[in-house]
């Protein structure tokens, strides 16, 4: 009897915790601060003498992911507003 009761609260606090609602997740902003890092140190060191065709690659390695999530989150925002 015990046991039944205990294993039904788990089973049933497992499942709330699981529950999301959808919509943006709660790092957009992250998302937005972290592109904006990335683009101003690029266009930065792009001056730079030691910049090469590698290091170009290791930046928009890191960039285009951010700016998929960036129109991800502006086309969700619109959205929302209409």
């Amino acid at each position: 009897m015990l046991l039944s009761i205990i294993s039904s609260s788990a089973i049933s606090s497992s499942a709330i915790s699981m529950v999301t609602s959808p919509g943006l997740p709660q790092y957009g902003s992250a998302v937005v601060v972290g592109l904006i890092a990335l683009l101003s140190l690029k266009e930065v060191l792009s001056a730079s003498n030691s910049w090469n065709k590698y290091i170009n690659n290791s930046f928009n390695l890191a960039i285009i992911p951010l700016l998929f999530s960036f129109m991800g989150i502006v086309v969700f925002k619109v959205a929302e507003i209409i």
